[in-house]
């Protein structure tokens, strides 16, 4: 049977970051991989920060954008197909906002339950980003429930101390949940310095499976994604245009800015959240802005990026 690999992780918490370490540890081994990206909008920017591996592995995108039942659908038609490609693996990079009760659910139907098993569920967390909502909390707690190994990202920039305060919110905050997280699951290593036995721990972390499903957690799904194509700005008007929209709550709780923008002929990419602005120079991008959060007005969007 093929292993699914799931790889969740809260909104800028350094996903796409882990999996293309763990990717290529495991691409090395000669593994028979396929990479499936699950996000809510037409243009998935995840999907393209990996096209360094398209003569690799299979790279597969699920677009959502949907109700319950169709992201259902999608995710289940897409994993047929994929089924009769006999990969060794699949690895799941979902939309931040993703419930882990959605791969449990597909691979209980036919033919599904006959082809696949899960693998891992890892869960990547930012230290830096303890400061959420009720409804983001929930979200976290959700994939924390079914993590079988938890990763907490960007150690490089803490110290002990700072990792222990940090493990000590993480349980705080799935203990609101009468959830328990135990500390010798959670990985806390820097991203650079992986080594075999970490990667052994990725691939035979399991999972949990008695894990809450998100709507018993949230009381309302208050979070969509505004989508802005071909508005050929430089990279001075998107920091002056995302600093506004981070300060001001007009346009709702902007949580995550991302995307692609050529500026005097450089391609490049950004990603950027309340505690992080980050941009890189890249060979071919697509000039696209996604701006994720809860109850965002896209109207007052698109209007402070017409002006």
């Amino acid at each position: 049977m093929t292993k699914i690999d799931l790889i969740t992780g809260f909104l800028g918490s350094g996903k796409t970051t882990l999996l293309k370490k763990y990717l290529n540890y495991l691409l090395d081994k000669g593994e028979n991989i396929c990479v499936l990206e699950f996000d809510y909008g037409a243009v998935n920017v995840d999907m393209m920060l990996l096209q360094e591996f398209n003569n690799r592995c299979d790279l597969e995108m699920v677009a959502g954008g949907c109700d319950y039942d169709c992201h259902l659908r999608r995710f289940k038609t897409k994993l047929i197909a994929m089924g009769m490609r006999h990969y060794d693996r699949v690895i799941i990079e979902p939309s931040g906002i993703f419930d882990p009760t959605e791969l449990f659910d597909v691979l209980n139907e036919e033919p599904l339950d006959q082809w696949y098993e899960i693998g891992s569920i890892i869960s990547v967390v930012d230290p830096n980003n303890f400061n959420l909502s009720n409804e983001s909390r929930g979200i976290l707690a959700t994939q924390l429930s079914y993590a079988g190994l938890v990763y907490l990202s960007k150690c490089q920039t803490l110290t002990k101390s700072q990792i222990e305060n940090s493990i000590r919110n993480l349980q705080g905050l799935v203990g609101q949940y009468g959830l328990y997280l135990d500390e010798n699951k959670i990985l806390t290593k820097d991203i650079n310095k992986l080594d075999e036995e970490d990667y052994q721990k990725l691939k035979s972390a399991s999972y949990q499976e008695l894990g809450i499903p998100m709507s018993n957690l949230m009381t309302n799904n208050s979070f969509n994604s505004v989508y802005l194509l071909d508005k050929n700005l430089s990279l001075d008007k998107i920091n002056k245009l995302s600093n506004k929209l981070f300060k001001d709550n007009t346009y709702g709780e902007v949580l995550r800015i991302k995307g692609f923008i050529k500026d005097n002929d450089t391609w490049y990419e950004f990603n950027k959240t309340h505690t992080e602005n980050n941009v890189k120079e890249i060979q071919n991008g697509q000039d696209v802005i996604i701006i994720i959060g809860e109850n965002l007005d896209e109207n007052e969007i698109n209007g402070l990026f017409s002006k």
